[in-house]
């Protein structure tokens, strides 16, 4: 099978560094597909793809290849977020259940807004295992998080939130505005933007969708969390929280189930679900930092806001570190992801996926890739060489 060499489609003066970065990628994983892009004050500095869309036909990844971006997917809902707050609809501190009352049973009548977005509310895995075709409904899953109670006490500690997080924050954007959180992005980034970016594929877009595989690393990791699992039996609670407790492999994507599955694509899964390509990813972030095409689409005040550190240090559930941070659902610049410094807000993805904006630089970024792998150089080496060009 040949696979095709990445193309650079824009290098502006200066930033070749960032491209060799890029390029590098290819040389060590060569049956991966992916995708950079770059915007500095608005401006593309760098665009690039290349390698494979799908691996088993040897579709080459073309410019208009788009991929599950998984939980980058929280970004975008987290600028979603950050601008109902500045439009007034939304408040960071009210409880969760002044806009949606049901959730207020089982003890969480005090949870807030702030603490679902930061990971805090206690709700990172479900209790009672949900089913494919309930993950892939909406109602089903964000009746069964009102009905739950907390798995420690809200806002004493943290644990990811991996594919809650999404309906938690989607349903009260659906209860603030009376729309679902694919209509709310369409309207606010994507067609503003004129930005290739979807949370509920339409499926004549199916054939744009790059085929995912699972990596050496990743894999191997997976077969040592379930090894561990079973070893200690009871219930795998960070586990759970991967994989809904049955609706999704630990891996996320199997040849043709998990996040392959085109019915995965065309439903609405706001904590790992958007499709994107690089261009239309970078494109948010560069506009909810800086204007772009016309379009900021947060202010200042309120990125000050979001940007504040709410959650960071060791988990609820021990985890090794290095450990991330976030601030209103915006992953910030941690040892563990690395980003361009204090002023970069983002969040990347499984297996690889890495987008972010900064506001020191004017920065929007994403790197997108097919090969979803666990020990993964590939973005941060991106990210360090455009931080170096940037410094002089």
């Amino acid at each position: 099978m040949t696979v095709p060499a990445p193309t650079l489609d824009l290098v502006a003066p200066g930033y070749e560094p960032v491209a060799d970065a890029f390029a590098r990628a290819f040389e060590e994983f060569p049956q991966m597909g992916g995708a950079l892009s770059v915007l500095v004050d608005g401006t593309p500095v760098v665009e690039g793809w290349g390698g494979l869309a799908d691996t088993r036909d040897g579709s080459p990844w073309r410019q208009d290849t788009a991929t599950v971006v998984f939980s980058c997917t929280k970004g975008i809902m987290s600028i979603l977020a950050a601008k109902l707050v500045e439009d007034g609809c939304l408040r960071y501190d009210a409880p969760v259940a002044t806009y949606w009352p049901e959730f207020a049973a089982e003890g969480k009548e005090a949870i807030t807004v702030r603490e679902i977005l930061s990971h805090r509310s206690g709700l990172s895995a479900p209790r009672r295992p949900f089913t494919t075709a309930q993950m892939l409904a909406w109602d089903p899953i964000v009746e069964g998080l009102a009905a739950q109670e907390p798995l420690w006490e809200p806002d004493s500690a943290y644990a990811y939130h991996a594919i809650t997080h999404g309906w938690l924050i989607g349903e009260v954007m659906r209860r603030v505005t009376g729309k679902m959180p694919g209509e709310l992005l369409r309207e606010t980034i994507a067609e503003p933007l004129a930005a290739d970016l979807w949370l509920g594929l339409d499926p004549a877009l199916e054939p744009r969708v790059a085929h995912l595989t699972v990596g050496s690393t990743l894999a191997d990791l997976v077969a040592v969390q379930d090894a561990e699992a079973a070893a200690a039996g009871g219930i795998d609670w960070p586990g759970q929280a991967m994989t809904l407790g049955g609706a999704l492999p630990r891996a996320l994507v199997t040849p043709d189930g998990g996040f392959n599955a085109p019915a995965a694509h065309e439903a609405q899964i706001p904590g790992a679900g958007g499709i994107a390509t690089a261009r239309g990813l970078a494109t948010a972030w560069s506009a909810t930092v800086t204007t772009t095409a016309g379009v900021r689409l947060v202010g200042d005040d309120v990125l000050d806001e979001a940007a504040a550190v709410q959650t960071e240090g060791a988990p609820f559930y021990p985890a090794p570190a290095p450990w991330p941070r976030w601030g209103m659902g915006f992953q910030l610049d941690s040892q563990a992801r690395h980003y361009l410094g204090a002023g970069s807000i983002g969040h990347d993805g499984a297996g690889g996926q890495v987008a972010f904006g900064d506001r020191e630089h004017g920065v929007g970024f994403a790197f997108v890739t097919n090969q979803m792998e666990a020990i993964d150089p590939r973005a941060t080496r991106i990210v360090d060489a455009l931080g170096t060009v940037l410094r002089g």
